[in-house]
């Protein structure tokens, strides 16, 4: 069997050949006038008209005088017959000399079905589109491991229908969230990617240095949240964003560091409004994308359109482990993580970290469709708090098969308190916490202008990775790998003098 190099040596010839022709092998114009499947979905109505399509040629077979190709545009795939006698010597012989699997092709001729049934077009001309100089793998097992499926993911999504299905839905995914808020009057906005202050969420942000004002930045960690509650203070009711954000943190089947997120923010609404909408709001998504309700996910049946539950933080906690978070202490949680077996980093340990490791633990014996609320106050610093028990809030978080899939909140407008809170968070970053969030000044003093009640709630494409019972990583389309030796940056590349 040849080599790759070898292979890619004789496709230079060939590609050499034409233009030696005065063939353009990478024209910019295509002549061509139908899709594929609208050929074959109404092949009555094309019978006996000269046509032009176009696409990739994926299987080549030769009879003589005769040769018979697949082309495949996106669409569908067709069969292309070239006979000698009817198109002549010098365009068959060329197409024989020249033209393989892979390489893109437009043929002009008239549809036509085969002796054996098969719909086809009778070729009068072609002409090359595009020359391939490396063959595409016979199938999808061509690609050897995920490592390389994810690498090579533009051949993983020609190969495997499926892949190429979870991109369009992902489409559908995010358009969905968007036509269903914007149906509901709210207005879409785009906040800075690029922050003094890395605010919204317990996380650890990117740095990256910004030349022309000489100082560095960090990548948002949440989609705007402290931008868009500022938007709240102006006057504007509704808002929402889709985008990147970025967290510089660990990898797992349910966490990336660079991932899409949608956040929305509703004046004078509370949680309690806010989980009516994100119920109807997944159920709207999950139909629009998927079209049913009934999932199974991790294992579990799951199925959107039953009564969605309420699971009590306190009360799930107490019931699994024992503890009380509101009645606790640090050393108490940790005897406890360290009884449980759970992992957990002690790098900036502290009474949040553990409450928040022991509820990951509890968390997954919850089934769901639910929500999560009662979250206690030292776990949720932009979160307003319960009128009858300060020490939770006004939290809620989405719960399918035992992991959070977003997270909403009435949200905390005391600028007093959310000074004392910042403090707070500040002081356990200080101690080593590099999740815990900082002190933003010019929030608290935009709050001071005076902030409606205000629900706000974020959900990240996780949502759309559970949905289609997939890790993560898998339903990006071009996830972040690690680089082959080829590829990795010198430190002069880094740091050019």
């Amino acid at each position: 069997m040849a080599s790759l190099e070898e292979l890619r040596n004789e496709r230079i010839k060939k590609l050499k050949l034409l233009r030696e022709k005065g063939i353009n092998p990478y024209p910019a114009v295509s002549n061509r006038s139908d899709i594929i499947s609208d050929v074959l979905s109404s092949f009555d109505k094309f019978e006996g008209k000269s046509i032009f399509v176009a696409g990739r040629i994926v299987a080549l077979r030769k009879h003589g005088g005769s040769t018979f190709f697949d082309i495949f545009d996106g669409s569908g795939k067709i069969q292309g017959f070239l006979k000698q006698d009817e198109i002549g010597d010098d365009l068959y012989k060329l197409f024989d000399e020249t033209m393989d699997r892979g390489d893109f092709i437009e043929i002009k001729g008239e549809p036509y079905i085969t002796k054996s049934g098969e719909k086809s077009i009778l070729i009068r001309e072609w002409k090359i589109l595009t020359k391939s100089l490396r063959p595409i793998p016979e199938d999808w097992f061509g690609l050897k491991n995920e490592e390389e499926r994810l690498r090579k993911r533009y051949l993983d999504i020609f190969l495997n229908k499926d892949v190429r299905e979870m991109v369009e839905k992902k489409s559908i995914f995010w358009n969905s969230i968007r036509e269903f808020l914007i149906e509901r009057e709210f207005i879409e906005v785009e906040t800075p990617a690029l922050e003094i202050i890395a605010g919204g969420a317990d996380a650890k942000p990117f740095i990256t240095h910004h030349n022309a004002l000489d100082i560095d930045v960090y990548l948002r960690i949440s989609m705007g949240e402290l931008w868009q509650k500022r938007l709240m203070v102006s006057g504007i009711e509704k808002t929402f964003e889709i985008g990147r954000q970025f967290r510089n943190e660990g990898m797992d089947a349910e966490h990336l560091q660079d991932y899409t997120q949608m956040e929305f923010y509703w004046a004078f609404a509370d949680y309690e409004k806010g989980m009516d909408l994100v119920e109807e709001l997944y159920k709207y998504v999950a139909e629009k994308t998927f079209g049913t309700l009934q999932f199974n996910i991790k294992g579990q049946e799951i199925d959107l359109e039953k009564k969605w539950e309420r699971y009590d933080y306190r009360d799930t906690v107490r019931k699994l482990t024992g503890i009380d978070v509101l009645e606790t202490t640090t050393k108490e949680v940790e005897k406890k993580l360290q009884e449980l077996k759970i992992d957990y980093d002690k790098k900036g340990f502290n009474l949040n970290r553990a409450i928040d490791n022991l509820w990951k633990y509890c968390r997954k014996k919850l089934i769901g469709p639910g929500f999560v609320v009662g979250v206690p106050k030292e776990v949720s610093p932009l979160a307003k708090s319960d009128e009858k028990e300060p020490r939770i809030t006004q939290r809620f978080q989405p719960i399918i098969a035992g992991s959070e899939l977003g997270n909403g909140f009435s949200e905390l407008n005391d600028p007093i308190d959310q000074a004392e809170r910042f403090k707070k968070q500040s002081d356990l970053r200080e101690a080593g916490d590099e999740e815990a969030q900082m002190y933003d000044k010019d929030f608290v003093e935009a709050l001071e202008y005076g902030m409606p009640p205000t629900c706000g709630f974020g959900m990240s494409e996780r949502v759309f990775a559970f949905l289609m019972n997939k890790p993560i990583r898998e339903t990006q389309i071009f996830p972040l790998m690690k680089p082959e030796e080829s590829q990795k940056i010198t430190k002069s590349e880094k740091h050019p003098s």
